[in-house]
């Protein structure tokens, strides 16, 4: 036993080891180096002269032609007739009264409606000019004159349409002239579905109230409990609040007083619902008083939104600043769709991004945190940086990395749904949904992320698999309109052996992948549109890929069973779920990847 343990530990070994695990280490960085060297030499080719007459047959297009357009725009249609009929000036009258509320561009969001016309107290107007605004939107012109009149409003109106002003306005308007103080408490509510945009929403009111004395505050989930009470105690005439947290206030806080509330404000009252918060809502608005002012604000309109209104609103007056459009998408979005196979996913997002780096604002859209996590670890190995926002983080990593975004001209957001709504980062260029919206409203939300307001330009990327395609018919019947751009295989980085070999090699990253593996697929599963995502289809060889693994690894699965409402029992399926013990039909049931 003395001489094997003298052996194992003899110089000459121990020589050998740390001369082996030095050339495995020199080839991890030489296949580093390798892939990061092939990133680097990625080009972006420059499109060719976009020419006058349009081919007669429409063709795919390819997606670098189309990232490139926004550079070559020129102006169109500089001929304007020559001859026009003189008007009489009672017409000229009454569609002068008519432009008020129409759109500035033609088809844009602004009005020539003034909000020096509204008649504001100086100290509001002056906080608006310093924020820069002169002219309303659609929303605004329509919605802040009778919430000023005291009336309930439920306003339908997309995202990126100016809606927080719309009713903050008012709000602000109504504190200064009733002469609320810290001591009245609170006196309007706002409630946010997201901390976000609950924290966006909060700044706007916060320089809107610049130059009046009345006090404004948030309480949002995972910011300290003691310093909000404490706040609330001192009193908050203007509370901007997640629903959650909210409830918690209005049940447990001695010495928060609302019994003076005078209006109540929901925004995206859809999101909210969505997010389970139904029954908080109906017990927040048991606890308020029922004389106050309501407005309710969803960019869908939902039965479930229409139940809140019926138990929230009062003879409420409609306004959808959208009725009529023949697109529900902003009118300076290019969205087109790009058919990709599970296994090339990774590839083909790897060289979208190389491609605009450090050129674009980019958003790019993930199912699960986990999967969001593993990206951005990944793209960040193989130096191409990237933030993060997913509902997994601690609130104020979520809350610095929004502001760190919003202040980039240039740079990459990884993100789940919780960027998707309401969230207003300044001039992203490219919308990328990684991995498919759940229904054509969640593709609505996400892609109103770009192209928001007046004049305001932007591109969104759908990335589907050839099983998902169906999915654009349904986005097609929702006036979505999207145009197909070629897949060209040739063109994607060659990295996939090295992508493997590194996460076989780091175990920090394998973990990680393992965890994005699993839970995209039960994502997958909890798609509400089951004949389009339907979990049994995938191909999961191809979907292992898309995780940098050369085969499926054992991951413990969590799937709806074949004949829950998916397809036929009699139908194939690719790389069968092996079926674990005690499963019932019509339940779930656990599966193991071997």
């Amino acid at each position: 036993m003395a001489n094997l343990d003298m052996e194992q530990h003899s110089p000459e070994k121990e020589e050998m080891k740390t001369k082996t695990k030095t050339k495995k280490k020199r080839s991890r960085d030489k296949d580093k180096a390798k892939i990061l060297k092939q990133l680097a030499k990625t080009e972006v080719k420059e499109p060719k002269a976009i020419t006058d007459e349009e081919p007669k047959k429409k063709k795919k297009k390819k997606l670098k032609q189309v990232a490139m357009e926004d550079e070559e725009t020129k102006a169109i249609n500089d001929e304007e007739p020559k001859k026009k009929k003189k008007k009489k000036a009672k017409q000229l009258e009454e569609e002068e009264e008519e432009d008020k509320v129409e759109e500035s561009g033609g088809n844009g969001i602004m009005t020539n409606e003034t909000f020096e016309s509204l008649g504001l107290s100086d100290n509001t107007h002056k906080s608006i000019k310093e924020m820069g605004f002169a002219r309303m939107t659609q929303i605004q012109a329509k919605a802040i004159p009778p919430l000023m009149m005291g009336k309930d409003v439920l306003g339908a109106a997309r995202t990126g349409s100016g809606k927080t002003l719309a009713f903050l306005i008012p709000a602000v308007e109504l504190l200064y002239h009733v002469r609320f103080t810290p001591r009245n408490g609170t006196g309007v509510i706002v409630i946010c579905p997201t901390r976000e945009l609950a924290i966006q929403s909060y700044l706007v009111a916060k320089e809107l109230l610049k130059f009046h004395s009345q006090t404004v505050g948030k309480v949002i989930g995972g910011e300290p409990r003691k310093k909000e009470v404490e706040i609330l105690v001192k009193g908050v005439n203007l509370l901007v609040a997640t629903p959650g947290r909210l409830l918690d206030h209005l049940e447990n806080t001695d010495g928060f007083v609302f019994k003076n509330l005078k209006f109540l404000v929901m925004d995206e009252a859809d999101r909210i619902l969505e997010q389970n918060f139904e029954e908080d809502m109906k017990k927040i608005i048991k606890l308020l008083p029922k004389t106050r002012q309501t407005s309710l604000f969803s960019a869908t309109q939902t039965s479930k939104v229409e139940d809140l209104a019926r138990v929230s609103l009062t003879s409420p007056v409609y306004i959808d600043v959208d009725e009529g459009r023949k697109e529900v998408t902003n009118e300076g979005l290019e969205q087109g769709y790009c058919v990709v196979p599970s296994a090339k996913r990774l590839l083909f997002l790897l060289t979208f991004l190389k491609t605009f780096h450090g050129k674009k604002k980019i958003m790019v859209f993930f199912s699960t945190c986990k999967s969001t996590k593993f990206h951005t670890e990944l793209f960040r190995y193989i130096k191409i940086d990237c933030l993060a926002i997913h509902g997994g983080m601690e609130q104020s990593k979520r809350t610095s990395t929004f502001f760190q975004f919003v202040k980039l001209e240039t740079g990459v957001l990884l993100c789940t749904n919780v960027g998707a709504r309401g969230l207003d980062f300044p001039h992203v260029d490219w919308i990328v949904q990684y991995d498919p919206p759940d229904d054509p409203t969640e593709y609505i939300h996400r892609v109103g992320r770009t192209a928001r307001g007046e004049g305001a330009k932007g591109k969104a990327l759908l990335v589907l698999t050839p099983t998902e395609l169906q999915f654009i018919q349904y986005l097609k019947a929702a006036k979505i309109p999207v145009e197909e751009h070629e897949f060209e295989e040739e063109k994607l980085l060659n990295v996939q052996a090295f992508l493997e070999k590194t996460i076989s090699e780091n175990s920090a990253l394998s973990v990680s992948a393992k965890e994005a593996y699993k839970t995209y697929i039960s994502g997958y599963d909890s798609h509400s549109m089951k004949d389009v995502f339907n979990a049994h289809r995938l191909d999961l060889k191809e979907v292992a890929a898309s995780f940098c693994f050369s085969s499926p690894p054992k991951v413990l699965l969590k799937i709806h069973r074949e004949g829950d409402g998916y397809r036929s029992k009699r139908e194939p399926v690719n790389n069968k779920f092996n079926r674990g013990r005690g499963g019932r039909p019509g339940g779930k049931t656990k599966f193991e990847r071997y």
